[in-house]
């Protein structure tokens, strides 16, 4: 059985409310709802890309020296799998201020911020055409706040007072999506790179090259590219109209998730699909369709969505990746919500995405009252 992508992470990209279209348009037979079990002749939301990789520009050997003197690019930082922010906001500093200790260690052109983004919440979102570079850290750098007992450390005066370190499963959420997929983007080069930094030929220690895009070994001349693990996970329809979500082990006992497992070797996504949803509950996928994708660098996954459909109503945890299934009808998961008994992954998710794709429009949250009663 292929591992399944952390559920309870993995379903924290942002993505955009669907709007007019982007929620299947068949009708049950009372005209409640899109029709269950019939694929939809809508996919999600298209989500554009946070920036313009300028991916011909940045091969240039000179390319990224000339971006950090620019006086208008932007640096976010990344220390230990954890980002620099500013309440809910990427903090962005001027990169030609950066102390040159900052810049010793791993940096990275990600792209040009498009005007596209000037609705978005965030720092970012204010520098159209300003181009973003990621700088990584080995230590998280503290603002300087009143008097410190030591000296302060470089660069520190750069940051702002409420600076803090998090991580994107901490953050991502409430995260603006414009930014939240730059530091989406940072977290996959940045993860790449730590875990690839020797060639897997001869074991000799790789040169960065290509604005950070590429590394190249110095003994054979051999070139080596970030990596993506695609998984799928799937929205799976019984013939009765009623969805099947699942719970893992690491999952708190109220969460239920779609199901989500990794692409194999010599396997079509639609194979994946079919073999994932045996394996895990023991039903068989009859038809399956492509919705939607999510990136999820951690360490490397690409999260497919598919919806598919089922003959069979009965499901069969296998115990070890899911530990408990359940199906439900509309009104029954919208109740199970509001009373706080099955907790759904945040809506700023694909999971939450295909879920609310089956549904026909948005899962209302409990309120504070309702879970308390």
């Amino acid at each position: 059985m292929t591992s399944v992508p952390d559920r309870a992470a993995s379903h924290a990209q942002p993505i955009p409310e669907a709007r007019g279209g982007g929620w299947a348009t068949g009708t049950l037979g009372d005209g409640s709802g899109p029709a269950a079990g019939v694929l939809s002749p809508h996919l999600l939301p298209v989500v554009r890309a946070a920036l313009d990789r300028r991916s011909e520009e940045r091969a240039d050997a000179s390319f990224l020296a000339g971006v950090l003197r620019n006086q208008g690019t932007l640096a976010i930082l990344l220390s230990q799998r954890r980002a620099a922010m500013d309440g809910e906001a990427l903090v962005a500093l001027p990169a030609a201020e950066l102390p040159r200790e900052w810049l010793s260690g791993l940096v990275v052109y990600l792209g040009r911020v498009p005007e596209a983004a000037a609705g978005a919440r965030g720092g970012l979102a204010h520098a159209a055409g300003s181009d973003v570079v990621l700088v990584v850290l080995p230590e998280p750098v503290e603002p300087i706040a009143g008097v410190m007992s030591e000296p302060a450390g470089p660069g520190s005066a750069l940051l702002p007072t409420a600076t803090h370190w998090s991580g994107f499963r901490e953050v991502g959420p409430s995260m603006d999506p414009f930014e939240a997929s730059v530091l989406l983007e940072a977290n996959a080069i940045a993860n790449w790179h730590e875990t690839h930094p020797r060639c897997p030929r001869c074991g000799e220690a790789t040169d960065v090259v290509m604005s950070g895009w590429v590394r190249v070994c110095p003994m054979d001349s051999s070139e080596h590219f970030p990596r993506t693990d695609p998984a799928i996970i799937v929205t799976v329809v019984g013939p009765d109209g009623r969805l099947l979500l699942g719970g893992g082990a690491r999952m708190r006992s109220t969460m239920f998730s779609t199901l989500a497992g990794f692409v194999e070797p010599g396997e079509s996504l639609e194979q994946a699909v079919v073999r994932e949803i045996a394996e895990e509950v023991g039903v068989r996928v009859t038809e399956c369709q492509y919705l939607g994708s999510q990136p999820w660098p951690f360490p490397a996954s690409l999260m497919l969505g598919f919806t598919a459909r089922t003959e069979d109503t009965v499901a069969r945890p296998d115990g070890q990746e899911v530990v408990r299934a359940r199906w439900f009808d509309r009104d029954e998961l919208q109740a199970a919500v509001s009373s706080g008994e099955v907790t759904l992954p945040s809506r700023a998710s694909i999971s939450r995405a295909l879920i609310e794709h089956w549904n026909g429009g948005p899962i209302a949250e409990p309120t504070a009252t309702t879970v308390r009663r």
